[in-house]
């Protein structure tokens, strides 16, 4: 409990009355902190501590490493910055040693600073100071740290191109030489490698590696490849939405849990320019940026999460999963969220120019490359109108390539009417592609009108494909039904497929196979939402616990605390 003398030995508040002293005492949370844990994470809402014992170091994380900027000991405070603003933490604030801490809520703090008015003064000028100071956050935006490799490439070389990819979706920081600049070499810091070697990547202050394949490029990062352990509590396949959410809710109810990825976090979503319609971002959030936040969080939490590693098979019977090299682990409960991969045109030209002005998706690092160019997109659902309006902002003119007569059908009606305010883009109804043309690059599509079968050539410095997706699901084991195209089957469903084994039925995010799951896009008749997903996988873990209390003996279950059972579901 904090007391007012301890009150009176904070800076700001040395001059306060007895009376306020003790009425912000009553209201004050006595937080005590071991070293290491947080009193806050960056991104955390806006809140008035005070260093009461011990001492607290701000952290801001930066291209994925907590960076250590400033200090804060008794008597001190912290975030005066989002109580001066009216915005979340900038940084976070953890725990050198073993710490004590004061927390104000915002109207606790507003009532003081009324009674007081020296105090909002202080608070407002420490913020300023925070911010604008030496080393405040003016300072450490002005100087960010040094990429983490440097990448040399051709700009329509594939190979380069899903290397700069996965670099952006594992959040490494990097600076991409293509070997005609002319200053190439100098930024390289030596010869530049040979055509034959190129892509090439240089650790910063490590080695240099000639085209690398992708899991290598991770180790030489520091990005986790390999399990920790030999068996987890939960194995989630898959790090899209409805994994992460897993991973997250996993993490933070004591499962030991571990996320599965043969690529990069994010899923088909983190391909996403913009998603306008998810609760809780009323300026829209890129994929990109969503993913970022979830791995974040997951990460903070304990789950592990393993990229470019691939699941070969899974044991049906004893829940092992076997991982391409030849690991295999050990999984009390499954959960499959590995999502769905963008459907491709068989036309002629585009295979040929896959990764070279063709592409399935549209990440914002795609942007650069399209300015100044005309842009076509292919599709007419919500993912193809956020990213013609993401490129709208850099593209000459974008045209949206609709095979139905109208967007209507297919498009969410706000999207339609942001699309109609853009003077660069523009709508062909029952248009289809059926060519690309381009030697080292696409230069142009053709499209022919369905109404009047009219063919025209069109001139094209990128081509993005938004037609939908398929399940690739034909690795899992045939004890896991399927419905007739691929798609996960759970619950009722899976009963009426055959072969459920035990008396009770499945959960409704159960599989054919008890204590295996699904969610996400992966499951049969998805709601093909990013919200949907992330709800999915947060459900999933509640029934994971309900099928682990199960399995377990009535001595363990005298032991271990119940943790989010669902005992009914209702979907009316």
């Amino acid at each position: 409990m904090v007391t007012a003398d301890e009150i009176g030995r904070v800076t700001i508040f040395a001059a306060l009355e007895p009376a306020d002293c003790d009425r912000l005492a009553r209201v004050a949370a006595d937080i005590s902190l071991m070293p290491g844990e947080y009193a806050v994470h960056e991104g955390d809402e806006r809140a008035l501590f005070a260093v009461l014992e011990g001492r607290i170091e701000p952290v801001k994380l930066v291209d994925g490493i907590e960076r250590v900027v400033g200090d804060r000991g008794p008597g001190d405070i912290f975030g005066e910055v989002p109580m001066t603003l009216g915005t979340v933490f900038p940084v976070g604030f953890r725990a050198a040693k073993k710490s004590r801490v004061m927390r104000v809520e915002p109207h606790d703090y507003h009532a003081v600073a009324a009674l007081a008015p020296d105090v909002a003064k202080e608070v407002g000028r420490l913020a300023s100071h925070r911010i604008g100071g030496s080393s405040g956050l003016q300072a450490i935006a002005a100087d960010p740290p040094p990429p983490r490799a440097i990448v040399v490439g051709h700009r329509w070389d594939v190979s380069c191109a899903e290397l700069r990819h996965f670099l952006e979706r594992n959040q490494i920081s990097f600076k991409w030489l293509t070997p005609d600049a002319p200053d190439a070499a100098e930024q390289w810091g030596s010869p530049l490698p040979a055509e034959e070697d190129c892509p090439a990547i240089r650790v910063v202050g490590g080695k240099t590696v000639v085209r690398p394949q992708l899991r290598r490029v991770a180790e030489l990062l520091g990005v986790a490849t390999e399990a920790v352990a030999a068996g987890y509590d939960t194995v989630i396949v898959g790090g899209g939405p409805a994994g992460l959410a897993a991973a997250v809710y996993g993490a933070s109810e004591g499962l030991r849990t571990i996320v599965i990825e043969r690529e990069a976090p994010g899923g088909q979503a983190g391909t996403s320019s913009r998603i306008e319609n998810y609760l809780g971002f009323p300026s829209g959030v890129s994929g990109e940026e969503l993913a970022s936040r979830a791995l974040q969080q997951a990460r903070r939490l304990g789950a592990e999460i393993v990229v470019t590693r691939a699941i070969t098979r899974i044991d049906a019977a004893t829940h092992q999963v076997h991982l391409d090299g030849g690991d295999v682990l050990r999984a009390r409960t499954i959960i499959l969220a590995c999502g769905v991969a963008w459907r491709h045109l068989s036309i002629d030209g585009f295979d040929r120019l896959a990764g070279k002005g063709i592409s399935y998706g549209a990440a914002r690092s795609e942007a650069a490359n399209t300015h100044g160019l005309d842009v076509h997109i292919v599709g007419a659902g919500n993912s193809a109108g956020q990213a013609a309006m993401f490129f709208s902002s850099h593209a000459r003119s974008v045209t949206v390539l609709c095979r139905g007569e109208s967007l209507e059908k297919s498009m969410s009606r706000y999207l339609i009417d942001q699309l109609a305010t853009r003077s660069n883009i523009s709508v062909l109804d029952r248009t289809e592609v059926t060519a690309a043309h381009g030697d080292t690059s696409l230069e142009a599509v053709e499209v022919r009108n369905a109404a009047t079968g009219e063919t025209t050539r069109l001139e094209s410095g990128g081509l993005f494909i938004f037609i939908g997706a398929d399940a690739e699901t034909a690795w899992l084991p045939p004890e896991i039904a399927l419905d007739r195209h691929g798609y996960v089957l759970t619950g009722s469903d899976a009963t009426a497929a055959g072969g459920w084994a035990l008396d009770r039925d499945p959960y409704l995010l159960e599989t054919s196979v008890p204590g295996i799951f699904a969610c996400g896009d992966v499951r049969s008749a998805p709601v093909k939402r990013v919200a949907a997903a992330v709800g999915e996988g947060s459900m999933a873990i509640a029934f994971v616990h309900q099928y682990l209390r199960e399995a377990e003996t009535p001595d363990e279950r005298r032991q271990v605390p119940v943790v989010g059972l669902i005992t009914r579901v209702d979907l009316e």
